[in-house]
């Protein structure tokens, strides 16, 4: 035929998709034009093209969707299901012969780049990577466009239009990314590390062996060098960071219960005050979440969103069970992997595919997580959490300075990496249990590695350079964050000699905050949350634990350290 070809991808909503196509359709019928509409879903093709499609003019609807194969020469006119939802006849006018809408040539020389960074706590590493590959492409002369997926949520969102156009799509994140936009694009994974570390390498290698994004996305980490972030340790940091702002809000709800109320804000007589509001709120909502939000996010990493509804009722019952966080790490990985195992195993008539992600997965999902917690795993993860938390407790002198100074030098030893993210979704996952000694040690023992640093750099200045002690005083300000990233541009410039100073100085503060029995029931904040009454038992021993780490950390940097050239 010679006409228009529309290809409409449903994504998430094949019912909207095909309402669309029956739009153009009409569309074309009022205006007495041949029209060839195929609508592509998660589960197959309906009403597909002809083998061979001849046409004038070539229409995309939504945001992945791609040319069929021989229609490249067409320059295709995209728009998005809703545009065509409110005014069909208007999109298809724009989808004529010589109206083409290809994008405009990439720039000479170099490539077109979108790029998404994410880290678990949306903090540091996701911004620091987005600069670093910002930099590596304009030095390498390409023109990039970065979406940064923080604490606070998605920014510089990439659009359709921007996406359609690009040769690259470059991930570099620590957690699970929605790679559903990307449909026939080059797509290439990655950790934050790289983009920080050597941002150029990166592009350089991302447009090597970036591979079509079609349905999963394998992760590219066949070749030498540091390998992306991968497989059951992604999944965990991924719900680590959906849960971290849960931990947060409720941390700091209980701990102005506290303050308003005393101790008795807990108690049920307290229902009806401001402080048994703040706490009902705080413990009773916000905390309750958080063992059922790591387990919905970690059986999402795995099994993308069907895996949700079956993570969280798994996690539900490890609460109900005891099982705490532990036993919701096992709900997210049993939820997510049997969810995931589901989806390929299960074949149904299409009619019916519309079914499987709403219905037939988050059902069988939930009967499978539920019975397997409360008939195999829960009991045993239950015990193991008693056990663990007893332990813990019951930890005194030399047992609690032993536990501090791992969890101290474990913080500082990678600054965001996995060594660290290890010691502190240990910790946060503590506070579900009421054990709150560990995020003391970690909160403090992260702290020290940059407000180090920035205290050597003023007191031993001929061990710096001129740009490390001009970066100095907002490492400082990083570590009064609790954003240890900021001793990173020290620690890449001379690692061997400053990760050792880093640990010990964290290694000493962790121990000096376990042997004075200081606890924290926020795990974010720095220093701006030490004020809140409550917030933080032994505050006076606390201080010194950060105080002596800092000097300890200043110290072993001047005896570290060569003199600086320039």
């Amino acid at each position: 035929m010679s006409g228009v070809i529309a290809v409409v991808e449903a994504g998430d909503s094949p019912v909207r998709a095909m309402l669309a196509a029956e739009a153009l359709r009409q569309a074309a019928r009022r205006d007495g034009r041949d029209l060839a509409v195929e609508v592509r879903t998660e589960r197959g093709v309906l009403s597909p093209l002809p083998v061979a499609p001849d046409a004038e003019a070539l229409l995309l609807v939504g945001e992945a969707a791609r040319a069929p194969e021989g229609l490249d020469r067409l320059g295709a006119v995209r728009a998005r299901i809703e545009e065509v939802l409110a005014d069909a006849g208007g999109v298809l006018a724009r989808a004529r012969p010589g109206a083409s809408a290809a994008p405009p040539p990439a720039p000479a020389g170099g490539r077109r780049i979108v790029a998404i960074t994410s880290c678990p706590t949306g903090i540091a590493h996701t911004f620091m990577a987005a600069e670093g590959l910002e930099q590596a492409a304009k030095a390498l002369g390409h023109e990039i466009r970065v979406e940064t997926q923080g604490s606070v949520g998605a920014q510089n969102a990439l659009t359709p239009e921007e996406i359609g156009a690009a040769d690259l799509v470059l991930i570099a994140a620590d957690t699970q990314v929605d790679l559903s936009r990307f449909g026939g694009k080059p797509v290439f994974q990655s950790g934050t590390k790289p983009a920080i570390n050597d941002g150029r390498a990166l592009v350089a290698r991302a447009l090597a062996e970036a591979k079509p994004q079609g349905g999963a996305q394998a992760p590219a980490a066949s070749t030498p060098g540091r390998k992306p972030l991968t497989g059951p340790y992604k999944h965990l940091m991924t719900g680590v960071s959906f849960m971290l702002p849960f931990v947060v809000a409720g941390g700091l709800l209980v701990a102005l219960a506290f303050a308003f109320g005393g101790i008795e804000a807990s108690e049920p007589a307290s229902r009806g005050t401001l402080a048994g509001a703040l706490f009902q709120t705080g413990a009773l909502a916000a905390l309750a979440l958080m063992v059922p939000v790591l387990g919905g996010y970690i059986a999402y990493s795995i099994a993308d969103r069907p895996g949700i509804a079956p993570g969280m009722v798994g996690g539900m019952l490890a609460v109900q069970l005891n099982a705490g966080f532990l036993g919701g790490i096992v709900a997210g990985f049993v939820a997510g992997y049997c969810v995931a195992w589901l989806n390929r195993a299960l074949r149904l008539p299409r009619t019916l595919e519309g079914l499987k992600p709403v219905l037939v997965l988050p059902f069988l999902g939930a009967l499978i997580t539920g019975l397997a917690m409360i008939y195999v795993a829960g009991g045993p993860v239950a015990v193991a959490l008693a056990s663990l938390t007893e332990f813990l407790r019951g930890m005194q002198g030399s047992g609690a300075i032993a536990l501090g100074l791992i969890i101290g030098a474990m913080m500082a030893f990678d600054m965001g990496g996995p060594v660290n993210k290890a010691a502190y979704a240990f910790s946060t996952g503590l506070i579900a249990s009421q054990v709150y000694g560990p995020m003391a040690a970690a909160m403090v023992a992260g702290m020290t590695p940059p407000l180090g640093l920035a205290l050597a750099a003023f007191l031993f200045r001929d061990r710096f350079t001129l740009e490390e002690r001009e970066a100095a005083p907002a490492a400082g300000v990083l570590g009064l964050a609790f954003i240890s990233e900021g001793a990173i541009p020290f620690a890449a410039k001379d690692p061997l000699r400053v990760i050792p100073a880093l640990v010990l100085g964290s290694a000493v503060a962790g121990a000096i905050a376990m042997m004075v029995g200081a606890e924290l029931r926020v795990p974010h904040g720095g220093v701006f949350v030490l004020p809140i009454p409550n917030a933080v038992t032994q505050l006076g021993g606390y201080v010194v634990a950060l105080l002596a780490g800092t000097v300890v950390t200043a110290m072993a940097l001047r005896l570290l350290k060569r003199p600086a050239v320039a």
